[in-house]
C-alpha cells in the first residue's frame, strides 16, 4: 500500500483535472466545482509537476489537452467512473434489503415453511423473502426463482440440485379418532378404518397401497374410504376426525407437535431422498440465497449447514 501511495499523483487534483479536461476550460471547471480559477490552475500545475509532463497547452483563447494530457484524461475518466459506479452499487445495496425468491410445492409452503419462516426472518431481518408456491414442477414452470424445493424425481430441467433431504411417510389421525380405534387397531385392521386418500396429479406421491406394500402388508385397499383432490383438505379432514391419512414427516411436524394429529401404528416408509433443493441453473447463488440454503439445511436435515456452497455457486 505504501508503494502504491508513492506512485499515485495527488488524488485531490484528479477531479479538477477531469473537469478542466472535459470542459476545456479552467474557468468553467472552477464554476462546476465551486472553486476559484486560481485554485483550479494551482491543482493542475501541481499535477503536472508530479507527473513531469505538460497536460494542457495554455493559449489566449483557452486551454487544450496535450497528447499526454489526452492519454491521462482517458485513464482518469475511466477510473473515476468505475469508482462512482461501484460506490453507487454499494449505496443501493445498503439502502435496499436483499431479496431472494424461494419456490416451493404448495404442500411444503403451507405446512412446512409458513410455520417456520418466522425463524428465518428473526435470523435474517435484512433479507426480503418471496415465497412462490406452485403445483407445477420447476422443470415445467417458467417462474424465476433463486432457490426451489420440490419432491426429488420431479422434472427439474437443468436446474442444479444442491442437496436432498430424507422424509418419512406414516399414518396419522386426530386424537379423538385414535381413541375410537386404538384398542383394536393393528396393521391388518387398517381396512376396518376410514382411510383418507389424496388423488395427486403427480405420480411421485405415495398412496396407501404403495405404503402398505413397503411395510409388508399382505393386502391392498385401493380407494376405499374418502378421496380428496387437495392435500390440505385431506389433512384438515384428518384433523377433524374423519379418518386416517398418510402424512409426511416434514408436513405433519407442526400438527404432531401441537397435538392436532397423532401417529397411528409404529410403521413408516423411510425415503432417503424425498425432497430436493435446487438453484436456478443460470444464476450463481447470491449472499442472501446462500443464507436461505443454509437455513433450509437446518430445517430439512435437522442439523447444522454442511453444504460447501462454493462448489455450487456457479
Amino acid at each position: 500500500m505504501e508503494n502504491l501511495r508513492r506512485k499515485l499523483p495527488p488524488l485531490s487534483s484528479l477531479i479538477p483535472f477531469e473537469a478542466a479536461a472535459r470542459l476545456q476550460s479552467f474557468s468553467r471547471a472552477a464554476q462546476e466545482l465551486h472553486l476559484t480559477q486560481t485554485a483550479i490552475s494551482r491543482q493542475i500545475r501541481s499535477l503536472e509537476e508530479n507527473l513531469g509532463v505538460q497536460l494542457f497547452d495554455r493559449k489566449s483563447r483557452g486551454v487544450f489537452l496535450t497528447e499526454s494530457g489526452e492519454s491521462f484524461r482517458l485513464t482518469v475518466t475511466q477510473a473515476l467512473f468505475d469508482i462512482a459506479r461501484q460506490a453507487e452499487k454499494l449505496r443501493e445495496h445498503r439502502a435496499a434489503p436483499s431479496q431472494v425468491v424461494l419456490s416451493s410445492q404448495l404442500v411444503e409452503a403451507f405446512y412446512l415453511f409458513m410455520p417456520a419462516l418466522s425463524g428465518f426472518h428473526q435470523q435474517h431481518p435484512h433479507i426480503e423473502l418471496k415465497l412462490h408456491s406452485t403445483l407445477v414442477a420447476i422443470g415445467d414452470d417458467q417462474a424465476r426463482f433463486d432457490v426451489a424445493v420440490q419432491t426429488l424425481g420431479r422434472a427439474s430441467a437443468d436446474h442444479v440440485l444442491l442437496f436432498s433431504a430424507p422424509d418419512d411417510v406414516f399414518p396419522v389421525c386426530s386424537p379423538n379418532y385414535f381413541k375410537t380405534i386404538s384398542k383394536w387397531l393393528t396393521l391388518d385392521g387398517l381396512p376396518k378404518c376410514r382411510l383418507l386418500h389424496y388423488e395427486s396429479p403427480s405420480q411421485d406421491f405415495v398412496v396407501w397401497d404403495q405404503w402398505l406394500q413397503s411395510v409388508g402388508a399382505g393386502f391392498r385397499v385401493g380407494r376405499q374410504g374418502m378421496c380428496f383432490n387437495s392435500f390440505p383438505v385431506m389433512m384438515q379432514a384428518a384433523v377433524e376426525g374423519h379418518g386416517i391419512a398418510l402424512g409426511w414427516g416434514m408436513t405433519t411436524r407442526q400438527m404432531l407437535a401441537d397435538g392436532r394429529l397423532v401417529r397411528v401404528l409404529d410403521k413408516r416408509l423411510s425415503m432417503a431422498d424425498a425432497l430436493g433443493v435446487y438453484k436456478w441453473h443460470a444464476n450463481p447463488l447470491s449472499p442472501a440465497a446462500r443464507l436461505l440454503v443454509q437455513w433450509l439445511q437446518q430445517l430439512l436435515l435437522d442439523t447444522k449447514p454442511v453444504l460447501e456452497l462454493e462448489r455450487v455457486s456457479a
